[in-house]
């Protein structure tokens, strides 16, 4: 199947083989069933797995027949088969796969075989493949290139041939027309990136509840014996608020099937999370080399200032639009944040554009306050950001979704396979991954600030229901907490058109999308990452 997939696109062939990722999508699956059905219906149909010294190479042939009394391995293939003028053909990369069966079964006989068949089941054809002295060149030539390939940490480019992308099941993981798209300002992209989440992320925020195992699904019990149950294919994360309880057996069905496990105190702060996937030794590397670079750091630290700025900017204009800005506050905080925009285009160094965002910050926050409604509960006014802990009750709603984009942010990082502890932009901390803290500052605005305004100013907020407040400490209660990831959760699944790709994706969707973006900068391929602006 590895060479299957060199002969296909080397960089599919890389992305599966040396860096280990692979998705089944719905093709997959049902190659998968075919199979399962072939063994059901033909009694001729053997798993037969066969290993070469000679090749160091390994297989397992779909079938084997006696034909005029030699032994012929056949492969089944699901889609259609090739067309010419001679009638079917096989497609290049399944003649070398049976080709290499071919060679496995010779070593393991000892007799010479001088044909494979493939058979094509879209099309109800059976073609042909003769073993000539070229294909057995082939295949050793393709073992070759494998090893060459397998010892490198730089992918291989894209296809040249866009077509094979639109089949391929890691193009969400290649992102091959976002990287056309960089190189060719006038590429009209496809789509390939999934628009939604497959998978819904579960917040258990009961004390005392527990998560357990039952077969291939997750168990929730409060401590009242109700039980809720999950299908662990339906679930993409699991968020524990507070002091429930996980089972170790759940843990480990949640790692064997990449799904998250993240821990929050009862206050609102992340603690730790598990997530599990492909091995990312090579995306290290690409990463850690890249950070010896002053240049790139600076580019992307620039690009990234710019986004936030630029979602601040639009964010206080859209909602101010048709109000009088100077009776609002907004007019200063606005010329403040187009100031910083022009101060950021003309710094010289990371630390002049850490300057300017910080000042960006604060005249964002100063007008604020003038996005809310008049008439709100003096205990709902907003005079500024605070942290650590929060001091009223806007700062905490303002912390507590911060905490749930960094674990989303966080989430990806790590699905993506990079280090989140080092970061181009902030500062390393102890408290907080400098990596998540960068990608952080795309999403901050559109995510949370905008439906947390909304919905204060749809007053959805309970001033002594949604809150505790202790001194001068303000937290979110369990009502709040609720109330609070189920905004954030519901502005996740709102769909968003990016203005330089043009196709609309979940800001689900486009947080994993950012993090890919910032791996393929690191990985030599420019262009995307923190492009996106506010209209």
């Amino acid at each position: 199947m590895a060479l299957h997939a060199l002969a296909y696109c080397e960089r599919l062939f890389y992305l599966e083989e040396v860096e280990e990722i692979r998705v089944a999508d719905a093709s997959v699956y049902a190659g998968r069933r075919l199979h399962e059905e072939l063994v059901a219906d033909e009694g001729e149909l053997v798993s037969l797995v066969l290993e070469s010294e000679t090749l160091s190479i390994r297989g397992k042939v779909d079938c084997l027949r006696r034909r005029n009394g030699q032994l012929i391995p056949y492969e089944h293939k699901r889609g259609r088969s090739a067309k010419s003028d001679a009638g079917p053909q096989a497609w290049p990369s399944d003649r070398l796969q049976v080709c290499a069966y071919t060679l496995l079964l010779e070593e393991h006989t000892g007799i010479s075989i001088e044909e494979a068949r493939i058979r094509y089941h879209a099309t109800n054809t059976t073609v042909r493949v003769p073993v000539d002295e070229k294909a057995r060149e082939d295949v050793r030539k393709a073992v070759v290139r494998a090893r060459e390939l397998s010892q490198s940490v730089e992918r291989p480019p894209v296809a040249t041939n866009d077509r094979l992308c639109l089949r391929c099941s890691l193009a969400p993981v290649c992102l091959p027309e976002e990287e056309r798209l960089a190189k060719d300002e006038n590429w009209e992209p496809v789509r390939l990136f999934p628009q939604d989440r497959e998978r819904q992320t579960i917040h258990v925020t009961t004390h005392g509840a527990r998560i357990g195992k039952s077969g291939e699904t997750l168990t929730i019990t409060d401590t009242a014996g109700q039980k809720q149950v999950f299908p662990i294919r339906e679930v993409g994360e699991i968020v524990i608020h507070g002091y429930a309880q996980i089972s170790t057996q759940a843990i480990h069905l949640c790692a064997s099937q990449e799904v998250g496990v993240h821990w929050f105190t009862g206050g609102g702060r992340y603690v730790s999370g598990l997530v599990a996937g492909a091995s990312p030794v090579q995306r290290r590397i690409r990463q850690f080399e890249a950070l010896r670079d002053p240049g790139l750091l600076f580019r992307l630290a620039r690009r990234l200032v710019f986004a936030r700025v630029s979602s601040q900017l639009g964010f206080l204009l859209r909602a101010s639009r048709g109000k009088d800005r100077k009776v609002l506050g907004v007019d200063d905080a606005l010329q403040g944040l187009r100031n910083a925009l022009r101060a950021a285009s003309c710094a010289e160094g990371i630390d002049s554009l850490r300057g300017h965002e910080g000042d960006a910050g604060r005249h964002y926050f100063s007008g604020l306050p003038g996005l809310l409604r008049n008439d709100l509960d003096e205990r709902l006014r907003f005079n500024g950001r605070n942290r650590r802990p929060p001091q009223d009750r806007i700062n905490a709603l303002l912390s507590f979704g911060y905490a749930l984009l960094y674990r989303d942010v966080l989430q990806a990082i790590m699905a993506v396979g990079l280090e989140p502890a080092f970061g181009f932009f902030h500062r390393p901390r102890s408290a907080a991954h400098p990596l998540v803290l960068d990608l952080m500052e795309v999403f901050r605005v559109p995510l949370w600030d905008m439906p947390l305004v909304a919905s204060v100013n749809r007053l959805q907020w309970d001033v002594e229901e949604d809150f505790i407040q202790t001194g001068k400490q303000v937290w979110l209660s369990d009502s709040g907490r609720k109330k609070a990831i189920e905004v954030y959760e519901r502005r996740k699944e709102d769909h968003w058109k990016h203005p330089v790709t043009g196709y609309s994706l979940s800001y689900a969707r486009l947080i994993e999308l950012e993090a890919r973006l910032l791996e393929k900068e690191w990985a030599g391929e420019p262009g995307l990452f923190a492009r996106m602006r506010l209209r």
